[in-house]
């Protein structure tokens, strides 16, 4: 199938960074595996190319049973609350946890810095939280607690060994670049926040 701007742009820096991945081949998706502190699990990277939009999602390696289902959505309920880069989803008719980093690309410029920013910010915060949701999820953990020790925590004590020697460095770099921006970010009392419905769209058919 034809393959778009932003599709190149997101497999390129894929390739650069080293990173092995797989083209999926009726779908502008790349699906890859990422290891953490805490787990691996599959990622996808999707080019929504009619949308502009690069949509990145880490899946949780293991699916809620269903009498787990409450817990885990007040997890990720209470982890998505004061998220400003991406959320958590979950689906309900099997129990699958993602989560989702996103950008809108609607100039003809994509970068790779851009590409690695919604990538990165996509794996570190999975990998801080996923400790916790396997606890909620196994060992019979409160959400509250799980959470209040996750965010206790400075986000420099979290440590991530990727699938190359770079991994660390490139984390520390993001990690750095976030907090930058973050620190020019004003909040207006007076806004209230809204869903963005096309957000929400899963990858395409095939790609999960």
């Amino acid at each position: 199938m034809a393959r778009g701007r932003i599709y190149e742009a997101v497999k390129n820096f894929f390739v650069e960074d080293d990173w092995k991945f797989y083209e999926m081949d009726d779908a502008p998706v790349l699906m890859m595996t990422f290891s953490g502190k805490n787990g691996r699990w599959t990622c996808y990277a999707q080019a929504r190319e009619a949308q502009e939009q690069f949509v990145f999602y880490s899946v949780c390696p293991i699916n809620a049973p269903p009498e787990k289902i409450p817990s885990v959505v007040e997890f990720i309920t209470r982890a998505n609350y004061g998220m400003i880069i991406g959320n958590f989803e979950l689906d309900y008719n099997d129990g699958e946890v993602r989560y989702k980093t996103s950008i809108d690309v609607e100039s003809n410029d994509f970068p790779p810095q851009l590409v690695k920013q919604v990538v990165y910010a996509n794996v570190v915060v999975l990998d801080r939280y996923l400790g916790g949701l396997m606890r909620v999820i196994y060992a019979d953990a409160t959400p509250a607690d799980e959470i209040s020790k996750i965010e206790s925590l400075p986000q420099g004590d979290i440590t991530i060994d990727g699938d190359n020697d770079a991994m660390g460095k490139l984390r520390q770099e993001f990690i750095s670049q976030i907090e930058e921006l973050l620190s020019d970010v004003q909040f207006d009392e007076d806004e209230t926040a809204s869903g963005d419905d096309d957000d929400k769209a899963p990858p395409p058919d095939g790609a999960m």
